[in-house]
């Protein structure tokens, strides 16, 4: 098996109007951070400068579409992140903003970039949610391919409908916070309850959940006279050597918060099946 490369990108938005802070996704920049000079770099801009024009009429065309040759070059020059980031907002103000940068992993680079250009620049000026949702299917993250296998799972083994569906933490602690646990059910003196974590992209879900857990724990122990023991389903494979990945899995076992992979929901919906004698 190929082992997957360590990638981020990030997209270059036109913004034409800061003040309305509507704007066209015009370039997708990706890299392996850490690079040197045989680390992957390269650069994709639009084909399509239509909706470019459709949300400002007035636009440089011929200045945009130089971009792409004049940040390839920089990509060549400037291999860590932070200074390439640098150098392009110090060159085209706010005309031209970057996203914040994403990482992903990928057997090939090449292709990898050819998908997400796919998904950011083709045709729209807004990338439909379902066919984000798609895109992140098929590469195996984000929270609703974490839903959907978890839904999969459950219903395979017969358990859905005898689930608690968003399990809400407002009744064992702030009586406005809006947060819902995914999934529960309650055995003998012990609610186990599951809920899906990305991690992919960034951690601060991870990091949210393990702070709101350890906080409302005590209240819903009393309350329910049942030990809460919760489950986080977070994507296959993911990269623990990575600083900010170790920190958000440690801080959810620190919680007392078990980490699972989406690959074992097989076995917790069995286990589910077993004790609710389904």
């Amino acid at each position: 098996m190929v082992e997957k490369r360590k990638l981020e990108f990030f997209v270059l938005r036109y913004v034409p109007d800061a003040v309305k802070g509507e704007f066209v996704n015009i370039g997708l920049v990706m890299f392996e951070p850490g690079g040197n000079d045989a680390g992957f770099a390269e650069i994709r801009f639009t084909k399509d400068w239509g909706r470019v024009r459709c949300l400002d009429p007035q636009a440089d065309i011929h200045a945009l579409a130089a971009l792409e040759k004049d940040i390839r070059s920089q990509l060549i020059e400037v291999r860590d992140r932070e200074g390439l980031i640098r150098r392009i907002e110090d060159a085209f103000s706010n005309l031209v903003q970057l996203s914040a940068v994403k990482g992903c992993l990928a057997e090939d680079p090449a292709e990898e970039l050819k998908l997400l250009t796919r998904l950011y620049l083709k045709r729209r000026v807004v990338v439909p949610q379902r066919e984000e949702l798609e895109v992140e299917r098929q590469r195996g993250v984000g929270k609703r391919y974490i839903l959907d296998e978890m839904q999969h799972e459950f219903k395979r083994a017969g358990v859905w409908k005898l689930l608690m569906h968003g399990v809400p933490i407002s009744r064992y602690g702030h009586p406005k916070d809006p947060f819902k646990f995914d999934f529960g059910y309650r055995v003998g003196n012990q609610i186990k309850l599951f809920h899906a974590v990305s991690m992919s992209a960034n951690v601060d879900g991870a990091v949210l959940l393990a702070t709101r857990y350890q906080k409302v724990t005590p209240a819903m122990e009393k309350t329910t006279g049942a030990a809460p023991m919760l489950t986080a389903l977070v994507e296959a494979g993911l990269d623990k050597n990575r600083n900010e990945v170790a920190f958000a899995w440690e801080m959810m076992e620190e919680s007392r918060i078990t980490v699972a992979e989406v690959t074992e929901m097989a076995r917790i919906a069995e286990t589910a099946r077993v004790e609710l004698r389904a």
